[in-house]
């Protein structure tokens, strides 16, 4: 098969879009910095970038781009679906780094996810049918002023057109075609609307033919429309061992569904709950709180499941994902040294957690549900993990974490 390349802003987000490949049988692994990926050819890294300023985030993605690049690669710029992050000035970047060869390149960009609600109509991102700048997601964490495509690229310079739903619905061909124009004209970049998983499909099959031509620009939706098309033949990954022990559950996101989720956890029972305070997060805490909570933890990962969760309300301010996410890994990395499987929400918080326990990857296997993939951890320690994104999901997503980590789904009981 033709190897691909993710490249990605945060880890969550490196993993939902990669494990479209990995759920077609082609090896496929996450990893972050200096980690070893192996010979697998699907790799998905997380760059780390999600907080950074845009030159700082662009500079860090290209970097990715030089150590990592190999010969005969697809490329493809995992992006928010929400457009946190700085997806316009990583995209120019990168495109600018693929151009310099010489060779024509175009971004073909296709965020909508229509599995998590997410879709693009007009260029515009939707969430669950209403303008992105409607939306929670929107008010509490946003770099744009505007949920509209080609204004979201324009903010660094690119010149971008739009296929609009109905051209995309015309089909395959007549898509190709747009695109192929756009590549003789030296355009920028091409957005496309997609609001179902057939709309992606038509863009997948208009585009992948082109695809030594193109960077493709979006989510774990179009990578899935791609992989199908990509690995036709199916073969089912290894599965992932039964967890041995406890889960430990870290809930390190804000959004609503991350917390509606982990409510919905505690209300079923069947886990210890931890929270941890504000105080302890920002650090102003007595340090002799912080050591307590994690000594609860640890305790309590002995006795069965556990979910951690951060404080946050109305007043918070956990701003500063990075530190934050660091003490909370910190807490919580004893207790993960114990258990036998882990769930965790929000890029930050995985990627601090898993760098704590010495891990430098993850070998991906399957869904749990759509945006939440599972597999093994790779390096020190070899745990069966869940990921999850703060935004996707519902409020039985991580109760579902569970039941799959201990492999008693109903599928499975069947």
């Amino acid at each position: 098969m033709t190897p691909w390349l993710v490249l990605a802003d945060d880890l969550t987000g490196a993993a939902d879009c990669a494990i479209a490949f990995a759920r077609r049988g082609a090896e496929t692994v996450v990893t972050w910095g200096d980690g070893d990926a192996g010979a697998a050819p699907v790799l998905a890294v997380d760059a780390d970038s999600r907080r950074l300023s845009a030159s700082a985030a662009a500079e860090r993605q290209c970097a990715v781009l030089a150590a990592r690049r190999r010969p005969g690669q697809h490329l493809y710029k995992k992006i928010d679906s929400t457009l946190r992050g700085q997806p316009a000035a990583e995209t120019a970047a990168l495109l600018a780094a693929l151009r310099r060869d010489g060779s024509p390149r175009l971004a073909l960009v296709a965020p909508a996810f229509p599995a998590t609600g997410r879709t693009t109509e007009g260029g515009r991102v939707l969430v669950g049918g209403a303008p992105l700048e409607q939306t929670p997601l929107w008010a509490r964490d946003h770099t744009y002023p505007t949920g509209r495509l080609p204004d979201v690229l324009a903010a660094a310079t690119l010149r971008s057109g739009v296929v609009p739903l109905d051209q995309v619905r015309r089909g395959a061909g007549p898509v190709r075609g747009i695109v192929t124009a756009a590549l003789a004209e030296n355009c920028d970049a091409i957005v496309c609307d997609a609001a179902t998983e057939d709309d992606l499909r038509l863009i997948a099959e208009a585009t992948l033919p082109l695809a030594d031509r193109l960077l493709f620009v979006g989510t774990g939706g179009l990578a899935a429309a791609l992989a199908r098309l990509a690995l036709p033949d199916a073969i089912p990954a290894a599965p992932v061992p039964p967890t041995r022990g406890s889960v430990l559950t870290v809930v390190g996101s804000v959004a609503e569904v991350s917390r509606a989720a982990a409510a919905h956890l505690v209300e079923t029972g069947r886990v210890h709950a931890v929270t941890v305070a504000e105080s302890v997060l920002r650090g102003t805490a007595d340090p002799g709180l912080a050591q307590a909570l994690a000594g609860r933890i640890e305790a309590a990962i002995d006795q069965g499941d556990v979910l951690v969760t951060t404080e946050y309300g109305a007043g918070s301010d956990l701003g500063h994902g990075g530190e934050v996410a660091q003490r909370l890994a910190a807490l919580v990395a004893p207790a993960a040294r114990k258990a036998g499987g882990l769930v965790a929400t929000g890029g930050d918080t995985v990627c601090a957690l898993l760098a704590q326990i010495g891990v430098t990857g993850i070998r991906l296997a399957d869904e749990v549900e759509p945006g939440v993939p599972l597999g093994v951890t790779v390096g020190a320690v070899a745990l069966p993990i869940a990921t999850k994104a703060g935004g996707f999901g519902s409020d039985a997503t991580l109760a579902r974490c569970l039941d799959r980590l201990h492999q008693t789904s109903a599928e499975q009981k069947g």
